[in-house]
């Protein structure tokens, strides 16, 4: 029955080993498990991904691309790879990747938000600091978002370095 269930959660949701094995307690629990011991939650999890229906570092990346697209920053992948239970070993394997796609993920929140260069005329400082705390709430780093507050409308290019 916990096999059955851990092959319909894996082939329904991308997910990650924790992630499963917290599944799984879970329903043990809600189901109140009369067995003879409790059964190898963990080792099953271990089999699954041993089988390749679970892969942390596939996981992460994806994850990190998404979030990145969205425009969120590098702490709060961070945070949603921490709730995902994906493992320190696979979470700076992809700090690479999260690193280099900061740029891109601020400006796409300014964007999405109109902050900064994508904003529309001048804005006063109460404005620009609301927009600083949005910015930051979403994972930028500070340095960054100062840049891309206080850039004009329109004074550079989605291409540029801010």
């Amino acid at each position: 029955m916990l096999e059955n269930l851990a092959l319909r959660y894996v082939e329904r949701f991308a997910t990650t080993e924790g992630k499963l094995v917290d599944y799984l307690t879970r329903k043990l629990r809600e189901r109140d498990w009369a067995g003879e011991g409790p059964p190898d939650v963990r080792g099953l999890a271990v089999r699954m991904v041993e089988l390749g229906y679970i892969d942390d570092r596939a996981y992460a990346e994806a994850k990190a691309a998404s979030l990145a697209r969205r425009g969120l920053g590098a702490r709060r992948v961070a945070q949603a790879l921490h709730a995902a239970r994906v493992g320190a070993e696979d979470h700076e394997a992809i700090a690479p990747q999260v690193a280099e796609a900061a740029h891109a993920a601020a400006l796409a929140f300014a964007r999405r938000r109109r902050i900064g260069p994508f904003g529309e005329g001048e804005v006063d400082r109460a404005v620009r600091e609301k927009q600083l705390a949005a910015m930051l709430r979403a994972g930028h780093a500070m340095e960054l978002s100062r840049r891309i507050v206080s850039a004009a409308p329109g004074e550079m290019s989605d291409d540029e370095e801010y």
